[in-house]
């Protein structure tokens, strides 16, 4: 089997712009919370906005939800006011407003809003991400916020409101690369995310997968074919992740180490996992296909495309996107 053109395809049928009907379900979704949280918290909210995996053009079509980070005011609760007492009141405005068309619910760090299927049988997902700026109109100028953990995070305690992050530098620290090895980056990044999603309730963050690929290609010389680079990064993550003093710095702050968000258990999964998947592939090719699979909504697509514009052996350049 030819395991990079198999790659290639992988990331192509699962580009989120061949999902753009659901993609415009997810954008429009996106705005009514944003609109909401701006009328019932005026003064007190700075533009909330997208910092998931679309923002930094990671997205695959397959499982894709839209992080809205929520930015409030020092004093937006009160003087003396908690981050808990911040993401208790977020939640409780989200379930009074979305409770008859959504499952609303409290994860580690953000307020899930699942909103039941639509005609379609579609499900949009908005995780809503509330923040709290370090001192009063401090934002304006460094952008940082503080977080609220409600959940046990990795080694991180619930309640803690140690997570001090700056989303903005989180989406920087892909855009701002030069233009190839940021391309490279981010098609590890969905392949990584693929195959995470061949897992069920895996507990490796797509966050976490998103730092350690790029903490490889700092780390490393990473070059050759798509199969090539994506070999070396499972092979990092085997030999690095379960080490002692491995750290996984948030660029969003140094202080923050995203190796926390894992157990020394969860570290020794995934290496286990990257061990075994590499082992299964050096035995068999094929099993590249168990791991990292195509979309198969799109598969017969790519197919005949790719045979309608053979033209005499003059390759027929694809159609223009209109988004992505």
């Amino acid at each position: 089997m030819d395991k990079n053109k198999h790659l290639d395809s992988v990331i192509s049928t699962h580009q989120i712009t061949k999902e753009e009907t659901l993609f415009d379900k997810y954008v429009k979704k996106k705005n009514e919370v944003k609109e909401s949280l701006e009328e019932n918290y005026g003064s007190n909210i700075y533009s909330p906005f997208n910092s998931g995996s679309y923002a930094k053009n990671t997205a695959i079509n397959t499982k894709f939800d839209f992080d809205l980070v929520s930015p409030f005011k020092r004093n937006a609760f009160g003087s003396n006011g908690t981050l808990k007492e911040m993401y208790e009141d977020v939640y409780d405005f989200l379930y009074g407003k979305y409770k008859d068309v959504a499952e609303v619910k409290k994860q580690k760090v953000s307020i899930g809003l699942d909103f039941y299927a639509d005609s379609d049988g579609d499900v949009i997902k908005i995780d809503v991400v509330p923040g709290r700026e370090l001192s009063q109109d401090q934002y304006k100028e460094d952008e940082n916020l503080n977080l609220y953990v409600y959940y046990k995070y990795g080694n991180i305690d619930a309640g803690s409101e140690r997570i001090k992050t700056n989303v903005k530098a989180q989406i920087n620290n892909i855009k701002d690369r030069a233009t190839a090895e940021k391309d490279s980056i981010r098609k590890i990044i969905r392949l990584l995310k693929v195959w995470k999603n061949t897992k069920y309730n895996y507990p490796t963050k797509s966050f976490f997968l998103e730092l350690i690929t790029i903490k490889a290609f700092d780390s490393k010389s990473i070059n050759g074919s798509i199969w090539d680079k994506l070999e070396t990064v499972l092979e990092y993550i085997r030999d690095n992740v379960t080490k002692e003093k491995f750290t996984l710095k948030d660029p969003g702050n140094s202080s923050n180490d995203l190796a926390d968000t894992l157990t020394s258990t969860e570290k020794q999964q995934l290496s286990d996992d990257m061990k075994n998947m590499l082992k299964r592939i050096e035995d068999n090719d094929e099993n590249l296909k168990t791991y990292f699979p195509e979309n198969p909504k799109f598969k017969k697509e790519d197919t005949n495309n790719n045979q309608y514009r053979k033209n005499s052996g003059m390759p027929i350049p694809p159609p223009k996107l209109n988004f992505g």
